[in-house]
């Protein structure tokens, strides 16, 4: 549950929730109107680590786009209309040969298809005679080249316009102008065009503090979510961009190339050839360096880089910036937010390679233990029969911190792919309330008379064993240290700190409160196993998996850069099981104690003796030995 809990928690600060000190946010971010009044313990507990969890997640998501990819491309490829039925395809070429030489053209306008060759002030960059899949020349001797230029801002760009670059590679001696009458061919022209700026929402949220009505939000950022709205956009510029020519000399054959790639590979409808593949690159971009336009600013710099590619790097950047599986659903439902984008970008740039590639390996390992841990959380639950020795409190109360968990995350606007894992882990914990207690419907007494009504009553094996005393003691024992906590806790929220209301100020207290204290919700089943003096009724497989999570947990946590409360709440969950390794180590295995599946070594041994009993005698014979000669046979 605590994992859960930080996930939650981390998945909300990655979404972009920015306190309004006058800092802009970006895509999907959000400005709160509230600014500074978070106090700084709840900030730390709030901030995400920014690697090993992030990587993990960026796997499990490729896995995903794969999967979700080749269901909906399966099947027999989109045919030819060119292509006669039957007729065997033929394979391509590359209209650029190798060591082609060629021209670049770039040029920078407003507008989204070029016809204005002739206008010299929208050349923004040209270079002759470059050689097609040549890695020796250029300034640096790795077939680079690089041309840097401030630009004039266009007043409708200043006024969140668009600006297109439009990039051309012609064969030596041509132009890409078609109006040139013997300058110009169609086979000995490539083109491109992306737009440069980009667009970036900045949500506001209105925060105060809910007694005196007041915010420490900027007055500026105020007056601007009351002329904008909730939901303003903004135009962004970053001054860096590559453009990539991939050396490749495939013999693709049309309709048969593979995803993601396909979207890149263009084929003349004529001679049945492909174009070079021109991919703008800035994949090492970071969100970070973006910056709004603005009336502030007055020139607009970009820095220009041309490079070849090889196939294979091509192609990792292409699986990266591939989202065509999630295109039926809206664009910033499934997209990976810019925060962890950066996060894997700054991991792979600034990290240790070798504790890179730890942490990719250990992340994948963290993956297969929480899929054991459910495995065989599910299976425990699933076929236990008696529930002596089990806190089921403990059980409803993990219904209630998941059900806040998914409130929170949802008034928060979190990411879907995560309200989604909370809500299937919410649903779990309904399920497994019915697994410790009889629900049935009462048709008699229906709410307002239509709706039948639920009743909840407690198991037999509950009732009638000693564990149900225990576990009303211990939740006792445990409100009298949760009660004062839970009122102070929730006092400090509503003086010191904003919220947008009554509603959202309920939700981050019990959040905040079960993320600090949640825990020792984990101590009642201490409690019990201390009093019945045994262990053998805990789920030990799945306990096993979520400790050494745990301990993947807190590797991370003292190897990464994180704040020290974060490191802190990693431990906690230790401590217990620690504890549980403890009552295991001194209540020793007895075959008299009753165990997960609700039966003990006598029970076993008795069956055995009785089963054996039974298939030695003859039929229908007849023995009348005492019952201290049979034990001994």
């Amino acid at each position: 549950m605590a994992t859960q809990e930080s996930e939650a928690s981390k998945a909300t600060v990655s979404n972009g929730e920015v306190s309004s000190n006058g800092t802009a946010a970006t895509d999907d971010q959000t400005v709160q109107t509230a600014g500074n009044a978070q106090d700084p313990q709840q900030q730390q507990q709030q901030q995400a680590p920014n690697a090993w969890q992030v990587i993990k997640g960026v796997l499990f998501r490729i896995f995903i786009i794969w999967a979700i990819s080749s269901w909906f491309r399966r099947g027999p490829s989109t045919p030819d209309p060119n292509t006669p039925a039957g007729a065997p395809r033929v394979p391509s070429r590359n209209l650029f040969p190798k060591e082609t030489l060629m021209d670049l053209y770039v040029y920078v306008s407003q507008e989204e298809v070029f016809s204005d060759f002739n206008n010299t002030e929208a050349l923004f960059w040209f270079h002759r005679d470059l050689v097609y899949g040549d890695w020796s020349t250029g300034e640096s001797g790795d077939g680079c080249y690089q041309h840097y230029k401030e630009m004039d801002i266009p007043e409708k760009v200043q006024q969140n316009g668009s600006l297109y670059i439009h990039v051309y590679f012609t064969k030596s001696g041509f132009h890409p102008d078609p109006k040139r009458k013997g300058q110009y061919r169609r086979l000995a022209t490539v083109h491109a065009t992306r737009m440069l700026n980009k667009f970036k929402r900045r949500k506001f949220l209105k925060t105060k503090n809910l007694l005196t009505g007041e915010t420490e939000a900027d007055p500026e950022m105020i007056k601007r979510a009351e002329s904008h709205g909730p939901v303003e956009v903004i135009s962004h510029w970053h001054p860096n961009l590559t453009i990539n020519m991939v050396d490749d000399h495939t013999a693709w054959v049309k309709g048969s190339v593979p995803p993601p790639l396909d979207q890149h590979v263009k084929f003349d409808a004529v001679s049945g050839d492909y174009y070079p593949i021109v991919y703008f690159n800035d994949y090492w971009n970071l969100q970070k360096d973006y910056y709004p336009i603005n009336d502030t600013l007055t020139k607009l710099p970009l820095r220009l880089d041309y490079c070849p590619l090889s196939l294979w790097r091509w192609q990792l950047y292409a699986a990266q910036n591939a989202r065509s599986p999630w295109n039926f659903l809206p664009e910033d439902t499934y997209e990976q937010s810019d925060e962890d984008q950066d996060s894997v970008k700054v991991a792979l740039l600034e990290t240790n390679p070798y504790l890179l590639g730890l942490t990719i390996v250990v992340s994948i390992v963290h993956s297969i233990f929480e899929f054991l841990a459910f495995k065989n959380d599910i299976q425990f639950w699933n076929s236990r029969q008696s529930l002596e020795g089990l806190s089921v409190r403990s059980i409803i109360f993990g219904v209630f911190q998941s059900l806040v968990v998914l409130l929170y995350i949802l008034d928060n606007e979190t990411n879907f792919v995560v309200q989604v894992s909370v809500f299937i882990g919410l649903l779990i914990d309904l399920w497994k309330i019915t697994k410790v207690m009889d629900v049935k419907l009462d048709r008699e007494n229906k709410i307002a008379g239509i709706l039948p009504r639920l009743v909840f009553a407690d198991k037999s094996t509950y009732v009638e064993s000693s564990t149900k005393i225990y576990d009303d003691m211990a939740f006792k024992y445990l409100s009298w240290l949760l009660y004062p906590l839970f009122g102070c806790y929730a006092v400090y929220s509503l003086l010191y700190v904003e919220h947008k209301g009554w509603y959202s100020w309920v939700l981050s207290m019990l959040y905040g409160f079960l993320l600090t204290f949640g825990f020792i919700t984990m101590t009642p089943q201490l409690f019990i196993n201390y009093k019945m003096k045994s262990v053998a009724h805990l789920p030990w497989r799945m306990l096993t998996y979520k400790a050494l999570n745990t301990f993947i947990d807190d590797l991370f946590a003292f190897v990464i850069k994180m704040p020290m409360m974060y490191r802190i709440g990693c431990l906690r969950d230790d401590v217990v099981f620690f504890i549980y390794l403890y009552q295991r180590w001194i209540y020793r295995v007895d075959p008299n104690r009753v165990n997960e599946f609700g039966t003990s070594g006598v029970d076993h041994a008795q069956n055995n003796t009785a089963a054996g009993d039974t298939a030695s005698a003859p039929a229908g014979a007849i023995t009348d030995k005492p019952e201290g000669e049979k034990k001994n046979d």
